[in-house]
C-alpha cells in the first residue's frame, strides 16, 4: 500500500478511524496506568501524600503499604472514557488535517497544529470529568471506594462545575502538549518513514518521541490541573490561582513535580497509541479493500457498467480541461 493509499483511505471512513482511535485510547492509558498513579501521587503538594523523590520509591510504597491494586485504582472511569474521547479525538484531528492540507490552504506543520488544536478541544470536553473521578481516586488516602461513589459524592458536594473546574487549565496544557505532540510526530515520520507506509518501528519510535517531547514541557500546566482536580492542599479554583499555589507551597520546582514519572508514563503511551492506532487503521483499511474486491468478483457486469458510466460522464470536464492545459501530455477519456 503506497503512500496516498494509506494516508487518504482512513479519511474517506469514519469508522475506521474512530474505531481505531477507540482501541488505541484504552490501550494507551490502560496498559501505562500504574506510572500516571505514581506521577499523580507525586505532583500532590500536601505535606502527608506519602511520597518520595523517586519513581521506584513511590511506586514500592504504594505497593507495599497499600496493596498492589492501588496501582490500578481509578482505572475504570478511565476505561469508560477514552474509547468514546479517543475515537472522537483522531477522527477530528484526521478530518482537519485532511482538509486543510489537501486543499493547501495553509502550511502542513500549520495544519498538524490545527488539527491537534481542535481535536484537543473536544477531546477534553470528555476526559476532564474522568480525570476528576480517576485522580480522585489515585490520590494518598483517598476517601472514595469506587468510581460511582466518587462520582456522586463530588456532584453532591461541589456540584456539577468541579467535573468541569480544571477545563481551562486542561485546555491550556493539552492544546499545546497534543499541537507539539502531532508537530513532532509528523516532523519524525518524516525522518523514520519517509513513504508514509505502514511502519510498526517508525510508528512507536515517533510516537514515543513526540509524546515525550510533549510531556516534559507542558508538566508545569499537568501539576496545575492535578490540584483543581484533587483540590488537595488548598481548595482552588481557577488557572491562576492554581498557579499562585503552587508557587507558594512548592515554589519554582513545585511546577515540575512528577516530571521523570509523567515523562515515563507518556512517552511508551504514546508510543503504543501510534502504534496501535495505525495497526488497526491498517488493518481495517486492508479489510475495507478485501470487501471492494469480493465485490468486483461476484458482480463483474456491474461494475464493469459502473466504470463505463462513470468514464462517460467525465469525459466531458477531461476534454474541458485539456483545452486549459495545451502544453501538458493529456490522456484522452475512454470512448
Amino acid at each position: 500500500m503506497d503512500f496516498d493509499e494509506y494516508e487518504q483511505l482512513p479519511t474517506a471512513s469514519v469508522s475506521t478511524h474512530m474505531m481505531a482511535g477507540a482501541i488505541a485510547g484504552v490501550m494507551e492509558h490502560c496498559i501505562m496506568y500504574p506510572l500516571d498513579s505514581v506521577k499523580t501521587r507525586m505532583q500532590s503538594l500536601t505535606p502527608n501524600a506519602g511520597h518520595t523523590q523517586s519513581v521506584t520509591g513511590v511506586l514500592s510504597r504504594m505497593v507495599r503499604v497499600e496493596g498492589a491494586n492501588r496501582m490500578v485504582r481509578g482505572m475504570g472511569p478511565v476505561v469508560c472514557g477514552a474509547g468514546p474521547a479517543h475515537a472522537l479525538y483522531f477522527s477530528c484531528y484526521e478530518a482537519v488535517k485532511e482538509t486543510l492540507t489537501h486543499n493547501n490552504l495553509i502550511n502542513n506543520h500549520v495544519a498538524y497544529f490545527a488539527a491537534g488544536s481542535v481535536a484537543t478541544i473536544i477531546h477534553d470536553s470528555v476526559m476532564t470529568p474522568v480525570d476528576v473521578v480517576k485522580q480522585r481516586l489515585q490520590m494518598y488516602n483517598s476517601p472514595y471506594n469506587n468510581m460511582l461513589h466518587a462520582a456522586k459524592n463530588i456532584w453532591k458536594q461541589e456540584g456539577i462545575w468541579a467535573f468541569y473546574r480544571s477545563y481551562t487549565t486542561q485546555l491550556s496544557m493539552n492544546i499545546p502538549f497534543q499541537s507539539i505532540h502531532f508537530v513532532m510526530y509528523e516532523f519524525c515520520q518524516s525522518i523514520t518513514n519517509k513513504d508514509r507506509s505502514y511502519n510498526p518501528k517508525a510508528h512507536m519510535v515517533s510516537g514515543g518521541i513526540a509524546g515525550g517531547v510533549a510531556a516534559a514541557i507542558t508538566t508545569p500546566l499537568d501539576v496545575c490541573k492535578t490540584l483543581l482536580n484533587t483540590q488537595q492542599a488548598a481548595k482552588t479554583d481557577g488557572f491562576f490561582e492554581a498557579v499562585r499555589t503552587v508557587y507558594r507551597l512548592g515554589g519554582v520546582q513545585g511546577f515540575f513535580r512528577g516530571l521523570v514519572a509523567r515523562v515515563l508514563f507518556v512517552c511508551p503511551s504514546t508510543a503504543i497509541c501510534w502504534s496501535t492506532y495505525e495497526l488497526f487503521k491498517y488493518l481495517l483499511q486492508s479489510e475495507n479493500e478485501e470487501r471492494v474486491e469480493e465485490i468486483i468478483v461476484s458482480n463483474p457486469g456491474s461494475v464493469v457498467k459502473s466504470a463505463v458510466t462513470s468514464a462517460a460522464l467525465y469525459a466531458p470536464f477531461q476534454t474541458v480541461s485539456a483545452m486549459h492545459r495545451p502544453d501538458e501530455n493529456v490522456i484522452p477519456a475512454p470512448p
